[in-house]
């Protein structure tokens, strides 16, 4: 059985920074592209990082750029989102989702992805 994990949330200062991690455990299935999704209580679950297999295509959402990057390592079947100059606005429950039939392309769109974590919970607070 395929199971996605994340790590890392929890409750940080306004300005600081947090890497969350999403690993694949279980049977790993083949070449997959990755997204970063979240959902803050009473809002639709909303993209925010995606990733290729091989790392060469990324994309992040406009309200998120410049201060979040996603990376990978394949060998350790896991992928990293890295939080910088975190804001209240930043507040969710994060999820990482697999689309296995997208290697090298990322999409936004939440239904496209076939595999998704229980989440991990990210709260910005002064």
């Amino acid at each position: 059985q395929v199971q996605l994990v994340e790590s890392g949330g929890r409750w940080v200062q306004i300005g600081g920074s947090l890497r969350l991690a999403c690993a694949v455990t279980g049977r790993t299935f083949s070449e997959h592209s990755t997204g970063w999704f979240r959902q803050a209580p009473g809002k639709e679950r909303e993209f925010v990082a995606g990733i290729s297999w091989e790392g060469d295509n990324v994309y992040l959402s406009d309200s998120v750029k410049h201060r979040f990057t996603i990376s990978r390592d394949n060998a350790k079947n896991t992928v990293f989102l890295q939080m910088n100059s975190l804001r209240p606005e930043d507040t969710a429950v994060y999820y990482c989702a697999a689309d296995v039939a997208r290697t090298e392309v990322v999409t936004t769109t939440s239904w496209s992805y076939d595999y998704w974590g229980q989440g991990t919970q990210v709260t910005v607070s002064s």
